[in-house]
C-alpha cells in the first residue's frame, strides 16, 4: 500500500535556486530545537545556495552594534553550532583528494527529497557522478526527535554503483557558524558563539561547548557515528581533526560496487537555558550514552507524531508504507494544510510548555526578524488552546513573566500600566532596532514600528481566546487578569481627552498596516487615532471593567493591593471605552485621522512599470518617496477588526463608542480598502480571507485559495522562516466561521 501523497511534501529536482526556500519547508524540530533541511554536506556559513541553521527555543545573545552612528544593542536568537556534517568522497591513490561529494560538486543523476509529515522523518536520496565518471548513490534519513527532545539521529546510506576503492566518511562538529542568513542583516557581525572547546572521549563520540557573547548560555553538543560496513568490507584508517570551533572524525572504508556502508550520527544537544547545571558536556555525553540504539529511536519518533497527529484530528494512513513507484503527484491542498498543521506542531510542540519562550513569529525555521516574538499567538492561540491547551497557556506564561518589563517600559512613558514591546526576546524589552536596511537600495531607513502599541491589546485578545477554548476560568482570574488590568491602565493613561470634541485620542501609534509610521512632512512619527488601535483598545477597557467586576471579592481586593489600583479606576475605563474617538470618512473608518488627506496611488502607471506592488515601500524609497504620502496599506489594518470580530460584534462595539456601523458600512470600509492593499506580508490574505467569508464577499474563495498556499507556494520565499501567524491564519481561513459565532 502506498502512502497518500497528502502526508509527503516532495521535490524531485535538485534546484540551487530554490534550495533556501526548501531547505525552510524541510526544517525538522520538536519545540525545542529545529535543524532547517539543508543537506548533511552542505558547508556551515551562508552561501547563495545552502543554510544549515539550528535553532533552540528562547535562546537569545546580545551584542552592541554601530548603526547610521548610534550604538544599538541588537538581540537575537543565536544559530547553534552545526551538528549535521557527515559528508563523504572517493580517495584516490596517489593522488590529493578531491571534493567532497554533494550535488553542488558532482552531476545529479537523480534527486528526491521527502518530508514524511506522518511521521517527523526526511528522506533525501541522490545518485551522483564525479568527473571521473564514478557513480555513487547516497541515501539520508534523519529526525529531531519527539520524544527525546534534547537528540537527534542522521543516517547516511552509501553504494557504490560502478567503481571499487576507498570512500572517506567525515562526521563533524562546527562551532564556526554565525547570524548570516538574512541579507538585510548583512552589516552586523552576526557572531555570537564563543570559548568554544572540542574533544573526544576516548575513541568514541567527539564533544563541543561554547558560550553565546552577551548572555553568557552555555551550549554542548555530544555525536557518536557508527558505521556499518557490508560485508567483507573493513575500515581502513580513522583519524581525529581538529581546527579552531571545529572537530571531526575521518574514517575511510573499502567499498565495492553493489556494496553499501551505513553512517548513523546521535547527537545530544543541552544548553544552560533549557538546564541550569555545572557539567554541562557531560550531561550531552550521558544523555548520549542513555540513547537507545538508532532503530530503536525512530520507533519512539513515529509513536510521538502519531500521537501528535491525534490530537489535531487527522485522520492517518498506516506509519509504515512503501514507497509509490514514480514520480510523486503535486501537492494538494490537503498536503499543503497538513505542511502548515507540521511546522506549527514542530515549533509549539508539547515540549514548549516546558520552556520560558513566546511563540516566535518564524518558528524555529530561520533567522527573519532575528527570531523573536511579535503578535503572532493571537493567530496561534485558537488552534493552540483547542488542541494543545498546556502549551497555549505557557505561551501567555512568557507574556506574564515579563509583565515587570512592561510595566516598567509604561513608567518611562510617564504612563501606569503594561506597555509591551512590538518585539520581545529574552527579558521583555523591546528589541525592535531603530534603524532596518532597504535591501533593494541598501539605504538606512527609520524603523518605527515599536509604535505599535496595539501589541497589548493582542496579549489581552489571546488570553480570551484560550480561556473561551479552554475553559481555564482560574487563568482568567489568576495571570490573566493581572496582564489584563495592567494593559487597560495603560490604555486609560495613554488617552488623551480633548474637551472640545469630549473625546479621548490616542495619538503617536502605528498601526497594523506598517506603511504608514508619520503624516507627510512631519519631524516626529505617530499618527493619531489608529481605528484599529482605538477599537481594540476600548474592548479591552470594556472587558478589564467586565472581569473587575465578575472577580471574587478576596480576588479584587488582592488585585487592588498588588497592582496599587486606586478605587476610580474601573470607573474611568468604563468613560474611556465609550469615549476613544474612531475617525469616518464618507461612512467608511479611517485608517487614522487624516488618512481621507493622503494622495491617491496611480496604481496603473505603478502596476506597468514594476508589476508585482507587495513591497510598494521599496519601490517608492528607490524614488525617494515613501508610502505615507498616499492611500496604500501593506496589510490589513481596519479591516483587521473584521478578523477578531464579527459584524455583529463590530456593530455593538461602535455602538458602545457612540457610532453607528451597520453591516453596509462595513462592507464599504471592506470594499474602500480591498484596491488599495497590496498584501505586502503572507498575513494578510488569510486576514482578508476570514473578513471576506464574514460578509458573503465574491472575493472570498480567491483570498481562501491563496491563504491554502501560504509560505507553501513556489512563488512565495520563506527561505528565512515559516511565519507562524499567517499558518495558523490560513488553518482558520480554510473553514469559514459561522454567522454569529464571534470570536473575541
Amino acid at each position: 500500500m502506498s502512502p497518500s501523497p497528502d502526508w509527503t511534501w516532495n521535490y524531485t529536482d535538485y534546484d540551487p535556486a530554490d534550495e533556501g526556500r526548501r531547505e525552510t519547508l524541510l526544517t525538522l524540530g520538536n519545540g525545542v530545537f529545529g535543524t532547517r533541511g539543508a543537506c548533511s554536506a552542505a558547508a556551515p556559513t551562508s552561501t547563495s545556495v545552502h543554510y544549515p541553521g539550528t535553532y533552540l527555543a528562547g535562546c537569545f545573545d546580545h551584542i552592541e552594534e554601530t548603526v547610521e552612528g548610534h550604538r544599538v544593542c541588537v538581540e537575537e536568537r543565536v544559530n547553534l553550532p552545526n551538528w549535521l556534517p557527515l559528508r563523504l568522497r572517493i580517495l584516490s591513490p596517489d593522488t590529493p583528494p578531491g571534493p567532497w561529494l554533494s550535488a553542488d560538486t558532482a552531476t545529479v543523476e537523480h534527486y528526491r527529497q521527502t518530508l514524511l509529515m506522518r511521521c517527523g522523518l526526511l528522506r533525501r536520496t541522490m545518485r551522483l557522478t564525479d568527473a571521473d565518471g564514478r557513480r555513487t548513490l547516497v541515501q539520508e534519513i534523519r529526525l529531531v526527535h519527539m520524544t527525546r527532545p534534547h537528540l537527534a539521529l542522521l543516517r547516511l546510506r552509501v553504494s557504490s554503483e560502478n567503481w571499487h576503492g576507498t570512500l572517506q566518511i567525515e562526521t563533524a562538529l562546527d562551532a564556526t557558524v554565525a547570524n548570516r542568513q538574512v541579507e538585510r542583516y548583512g552589516h552586523l557581525s552576526g557572531r555570537h558563539l564563543t570559548a568554544t572547546e572540542t574533544g573526544q572521549v576516548g575513541t568514541g563520540p567527539l564533544w563541543l561547548t561554547t558560550q553565546t557573547t552577551g548572555s553568557n548560555i552555555a551550549i554542548a553538543l555530544a555525536a557518536t557515528t557508527r558505521l556499518r560496513a557490508p560485508e567483507n568490507g573493513h575500515t581502513a584508517a580513522h583519524r581525529l581533526v581538529r581546527t579552531p570551533g571545529r572537530i571531526a572524525i575521518q574514517h575511510d572504508v573499502d567499498l565495492k560496487p553493489g556494496k553499501t556502508i551505513t553512517a548513523d550520527k546521535t547527537i545530544s544537544l543541552h544548553t544552560s537555558f533549557h538546564l541550569a547545571q555545572d557539567g554541562l558536556r557531560h550531561v550531552a555525553l550521558r544523555s548520549l550514552r542513555n540513547a537507545p540504539p538508532p532503530a530503536r529511536l525512530v520507533a519512539e519518533h513515529r509513536r510521538a507524531w502519531h500521537l501528535l497527529w491525534k490530537q489535531t484530528n487527522e485522520s492517518a494512513p498506516p506509519a509504515r508504507t512503501a514507497s509509490p513507484p514514480g514520480p510523486p503527484p503535486p501537492p494538494s491542498s490537503c498536503a499543503s494544510r497538513r505542511l502548515h498543521l507540521f511546522h506549527l506542531l514542530q515549533s509549539c510542540s508539547p515540549h514548549t510548555r516546558h520552556l520560558d519562550t513566546g511563540i516566535a513569529s518564524r518558528g524555529l525555521h530561520g533567522e527573519e526578524y532575528r527570531g523573536r516574538t511579535f503578535w503572532d499567538e493571537v493567530f496561534v492561540m485558537p488552534w493552540l488552546a483547542r488542541h494543545f491547551p498546556h502549551t497555549a497557556r505557557a505561551a501567555l506564561d512568557y507574556r506574564h513573566r515579563r509583565l515587570p518589563a512592561a510595566c516598567r517600559a509604561a513608567a518611562a512613558h510617564g504612563l501606569r500600566g503594561a506597555l509591551y514591546p512590538w518585539q520581545s526576546g529574552q527579558d521583555g524589552t523591546e528589541t525592535t532596532v531603530p534603524f532596518v536596511m532597504n535591501s533593494s537600495n541598501r539605504g538606512w531607513e527609520p524603523d518605527n514600528s515599536a509604535l505599535q502599541r496595539h501589541i497589548g491589546s493582542a496579549v489581552v485578545l489571546s488570553i480570551h481566546l484560550y480561556v473561551r477554548a479552554s475553559g481555564d476560568t482560574t487563568y482568567a482570574h489568576g495571570r490573566g487578569a493581572e496582564m489584563s488590568l495592567q494593559i487597560a491602565r495603560f490604555w486609560a493613561d495613554a488617552a488623551r481627552h480633548d474637551p472640545t470634541d469630549h473625546r479621548y485620542h490616542i495619538d503617536g501609534v502605528m498601526g497594523p498596516d506598517e506603511f504608514h509610521d508619520a503624516y507627510p512632512g512631519a519631524d516626529r512619527p505617530g499618527l493619531c487615532d489608529n481605528a484599529y488601535t482605538n477599537v481594540t483598545a476600548s474592548w479591552v477597557l470594556s472587558r478589564a471593567c467586565t472581569l473587575w467586576r465578575h472577580l471574587p471579592a478576596a480576588r479584587r481586593e488582592e488585585l487592588a493591593e498588588l497592582l496599587q489600583l486606586t478605587p476610580d479606576e474601573p470607573a474611568r475605563w468604563d468613560e474611556i471605552s465609550r469615549r476613544l474617538h474612531v475617525p469616518f470618512h464618507r461612512g467608511v473608518v479611517g485608517q487614522f485621522s487624516g488618512w481621507e488627506d493622503l494622495a491617491p496611488l496611480d496604481w496603473g502607471a505603478y502596476q506597468h512599470r514594476y508589476g508585482n506592488l507587495q513591497r510598494l515601500d521599496r519601490i517608492l524609497a528607490d524614488e525617494c518617496d515613501h508610502p505615507h504620502n498616499y492611500q496604500v496599506v501593506k496589510q490589513a489594518d481596519v479591516l483587521m477588526l473584521g478578523y477578531f470580530f464579527d459584524t455583529a460584534e463590530l456593530s455593538a462595539r461602535f455602538a458602545h463608542l457612540g457610532y453607528r456601523l451597520t453591516a453596509d458600512n462595513w462592507r464599504d470600509t471592506v470594499d474602500h480598502y480591498l484596491p488599495r492593499t497590496v498584501h505586502g506580508s503572507t498575513l494578510s490574505p488569510p486576514v482578508h480571507a476570514r473578513v471576506l467569508d464574514r460578509i458573503d464577499h465574491p472575493e472570498a474563495q480567491r483570498f481562501r485559495t491563496l491563504a491554502s498556499s501560504v509560505d507553501v507556494h513556489p512563488d512565495q520565499d520563506p527561505r528565512y522562516g515559516i511565519h507562524l501567524g499567517a499558518v495558523a491564519a490560513a488553518l482558520d481561513a480554510r473553514t469559514a466561521p459561522a454567522k454569529g459565532a464571534p470570536t473575541a
